[in-house]
């Protein structure tokens, strides 16, 4: 007569069964996370952005015409694999709008930042420019509010502030911004991204993606970082937020999570510079706002988080897409081990 399983015999066999169900709702999640990011990417980095290396051909160096000014239509002739997609972000740190009190203080200066910054936009990408639309950004108009919110997410993925309304894209001017950095630094990261939309998406992918989750019209909101100067504003909202913010990151992941350093984010310390970009790549499919420095995951921070229920939403984001990175890495080392076997 066959013995009965012992009380923790069985305990351990149904616990192998909730194991595989929830092995087998992991990866079914995993792939839906997949398709979101593959329908963010233009078609060369689809089901192989994994391969996608974070390296740098270096940074092209100023012409001029015979006026002796820059010719920025005619500096690059290709451009770095998208920050987006895994490639090289093309600033270190993030590069920030200047604030009221600063652009106050050096009108002149600041008004021909604006101009060259406008000029360069102008000649690299055709789309209209609107110079003096707000303090310390330049607006230019996208062809369609889709386009303005994928270039949102993809500049700022190069470490480059920006925001969108509808079709209005804005990106950072200060008076103190440098001929051969910061005011090539903007235009190039308009000119890359600009380059990545038009020439490597294709038309109908250039609209909205209902069936991915990815609402490209700008009407779902994008969780965004603050400002330094508007952070600065609402100081003591915006530290609770951010602790909070911080907090519950570190429970979510197991990472070491910090505060201090650029306002409107808090940084995660990743295991790696590969674990960075795929955390960042995922949470920008999910409507989330991030960048890195290295492997340094940057999330979005905002006094506006306080409404509308956005930091239990934005926890329960950065905990499905840290088990599913894990999941990632679980999948690949077995893949990796039969392949080898």
């Amino acid at each position: 007569m066959m013995d009965r399983p012992s009380r923790e015999t069985r305990s351990n066999a149904s616990d192998r069964v909730q194991d595989a169900e929830s092995s087998s709702k992991d990866l079914e999640d995993l792939q839906d996370l997949d398709a979101k990011i593959n329908a963010l990417l233009p078609e060369q980095y689809q089901h192989c952005y994994d391969t996608v290396k974070p390296s740098s051909m270096g940074s092209a160096g100023l012409k001029f015409d015979r006026n002796g000014k820059v010719a920025w239509n005619e500096i690059w002739t290709s451009f770095c694999d998208l920050a987006l997609a895994g490639g090289p972000p093309h600033r270190g740190s993030l590069l920030e709008p200047a604030s009221a009190e600063d652009v106050f203080r050096e009108p002149e200066k600041y008004q021909k930042v604006v101009e060259e910054i406008a000029r360069g936009f102008w000649l690299t990408t055709r789309l209209p420019v609107l110079p003096r639309a707000s303090v310390g950004w330049v607006v230019v108009r996208c062809r369609s509010s889709a386009m303005a919110s994928w270039l949102v997410r993809a500049i700022m993925a190069e470490n480059v502030f920006a925001r969108h309304d509808r079709e209005m894209l804005s990106l950072p001017a200060g008076p103190q911004f440098r001929l051969g950095e910061e005011i090539k630094n903007v235009i190039t990261a308009l000119a890359k991204t600009c380059h990545y939309w038009t020439d490597h998406m294709s038309d109908n992918r250039q609209e909205i993606d209902l069936a991915h989750g990815n609402d490209t019209t700008g009407e779902s909101a994008l969780l965004e970082p603050a400002t330094a100067e508007e952070a600065l504003a609402e100081a003591d909202l915006y530290d609770d937020i951010a602790e909070k913010i911080r907090c519950g990151v570190k429970e979510a992941t197991g990472f070491e999570t910090k505060t201090r350093g650029a306002l409107g984010w808090v940084g995660v310390q990743c295991p790696d510079e590969s674990s960075a970009v795929w955390l960042m790549r995922a949470l920008i499919a999910e409507k989330v706002a991030a960048r890195r420095e290295a492997d340094v995951l940057y999330i979005p921070v905002s006094p506006n988080f306080a409404v509308e229920n956005r930091i239990p939403k934005l926890m329960e984001i950065v905990a499905r897409v840290r088990r599913l990175h894990a999941v990632q890495l679980a999948s690949k080392r077995h893949d990796d081990k039969a392949v080898n076997v």
